[in-house]
């Protein structure tokens, strides 16, 4: 069970990697934090501390507590400083082969004990349980963005996932806080194959030309109660993200309504990727003030 856990590796220095390092730092435990990027795990460093620091600002947490929790995430490039995780959260770029690489070198490398977590929104964990020699510890444990504060988590177990890990990680995730679903290993899980296609037929709305973002997005807010537009949120979440999700779906699932809208495979061709590139449905460039010419004498 998650009391017997001390120390949660976690690989991805990105928004979700970084959050799942925060959680676990926050809930009491020991976080490796792997990227092979210095500069993303940099990043990903001032991040945490950013937001751990508005936490205590609102006085969710002690300022005691909020030290402690980013004095326990060490930063590492080398992925053999991982091996004695109890768990390793995987965060990365949300492409199977990808990740089916990396499982693979997980498991030659950890303790036999380790379990192997995939953060994965979409893929299937039976497949990236396949590319390693412990399929029976190989699980989905999909967050939310932003991990700190939305409270949901899906768990994903593969065909081979043993009812001991499956409850190991219930039990990690609500030591985190989170409330914990249960999926089957069907592309999209829950929420990805209710809210891509959502998505997807915003982005239809846009490109049919039936309305302008910001009225389609200022609908769905406030005509069903939504906090953010689908647009948006697709900014927030990445749209290279929210196309391989559409992808897998389609390609999964076999309906043509999974089809990625052509406006939303455009934009990620483009490089128009949502909030991290600062441009996507919306720009989120901040304006340079003109320079004004100095008075003449």
């Amino acid at each position: 069970m998650a009391t017997d856990l001390k120390v949660i590796g976690v690989i991805g220095g990105g928004q979700m990697g970084s959050g799942i390092a925060q959680l676990a730092a926050v809930a009491g435990f020991d976080v490796w934090h792997h990227d092979s990027d210095p500069g993303a795990l940099t990043r990903a460093t001032q991040s945490i501390s950013s937001s751990i620091n508005r936490f205590i600002s609102k006085g969710q947490i002690s300022q005691g507590a909020g030290r402690d929790a980013i004095n326990r995430v060490r930063c590492t490039l080398k992925l053999d400083d991982l091996r004695d995780s109890d768990v390793i959260i995987e965060a990365i770029v949300e492409s199977e082969d990808v990740k089916k690489k990396l499982f693979s070198e997980l498991d030659k490398i950890v303790k036999v004990s380790t379990i192997l977590a995939s953060n994965t929104s979409s893929i299937s964990i039976t497949r990236i349980a396949s590319a390693t020699r412990r399929p029976s510890q190989v699980i989905g444990m999909h967050f939310m963005n932003p991990p700190p504060i939305m409270k949901l988590v899906e768990i994903v177990r593969g065909a081979d996932t043993s009812d001991e890990v499956f409850a190991t990680i219930k039990a990690l995730a609500e030591k985190f806080g989170k409330t914990v679903v249960f999926s089957h290993d069907y592309p999209g899980f829950i929420v990805n194959r209710i809210l891509m296609p959502m998505i997807n037929e915003a982005f239809h709305t846009l490109y049919t030309g039936v309305a302008t973002k910001e009225d389609i997005d200022t609908a769905m807010k406030l005509g069903t109660n939504q906090p953010m537009g689908p647009l948006a949120l697709a900014d927030l979440i990445g749209l290279d993200v929210c196309l391989n999700i559409m992808k897998v779906l389609h390609q999964g699932l076999g309906d043509s309504k999974y089809n990625p809208c052509p406006l939303l495979v455009q934009y990620v061709d483009a490089g128009r990727l949502g909030k991290k590139r600062g441009i996507g449905v919306y720009s989120y460039k901040k304006e340079v003030p003109a320079v004004k010419p100095l008075s003449s004498l």
